[in-house]
């Protein structure tokens, strides 16, 4: 099928368009699943248009998840300047836990597809923007640490252990079917994992009102 004739696109906005419809195609059927000619098909283009903006399909699907990430707000900077200008530790940790439940779902599709299909690809995703994120909040924790409000152990564990704590009830809700069965409100469960975790990492009891409460689901109707 001959891409149907429409409106010349600049060089910028013609990589854009490829990457939204390349996006939506390899979120539905993976890495392996996607066809570059699909992509062009549906984006109303030659393929040869595709390898001029992206040299290989890996480099398509990266472009996706740097582009999803970019939109997504997730950025190395914006994070490392939350937490040089963050005093209150709990309502760091729930802003991060809130925007992390909240998320669209299609970076992980993508993460979830590359790391069974393309380990070279989930290698290069880790290494660029999962173990900098897990780096940078560890780094915040060592100095609480050393300052004693935190008890001292491997700051990076530390991170790990509250990013995969949020981590899983995402997966469990947005990517597994929970929300079928029970929903929850993000922002109490932020909360309540962000308590959770502090119960065990706190060198002292915290002075202040806030108590730990259960957080019933509601079934969904």
């Amino acid at each position: 099928m001959s891409p149907t004739r429409q409106a010349r696109l600049s060089g910028a906005d013609r990589r854009q368009q490829i990457l939204e419809v390349a996006a939506e195609i390899f979120a539905d059927q993976g890495y392996k699943g996607a066809t570059t000619r699909e992509i062009a098909e549906r984006a109303r283009v030659n393929e040869a248009i595709i390898f001029r903006h992206f040299p290989s399909k890996e480099e398509l699907y990266w472009g996706v998840i740097e582009e999803t990430l970019r939109h997504g707000g997730r950025s190395h900077r914006e994070l490392q300047g939350r937490l040089d200008q963050s005093t209150d530790l709990r309502q760091l940790l729930v802003t991060l836990a809130s925007e992390i439940l909240q998320r669209d779902t299609l970076l992980t599709r993508l993460s979830l597809y590359s790391a069974l299909e393309n380990h070279k690809l989930t290698q290069r995703f880790f290494r660029t923007y999962v173990a900098k994120y897990y780096e940078l909040l560890a780094e915040h924790l060592r100095k609480r640490m050393e300052k004693g409000e935190l008890r001292k152990m491997d700051p990076v564990t530390a991170s790990r252990g509250f990013l995969g704590m949020v981590g899983n009830h995402f997966l469990v809700q947005e990517i597994f079917g929970g929300k079928r069965y029970q929903k929850y409100d993000p922002q109490r469960i932020a909360e309540t994992l962000t308590d959770i975790w502090l119960c065990g990492m706190l060198t002292k009891p915290q002075n202040h009102s806030r108590k730990i409460r259960g957080v019933k689901g509601r079934k969904s109707i």
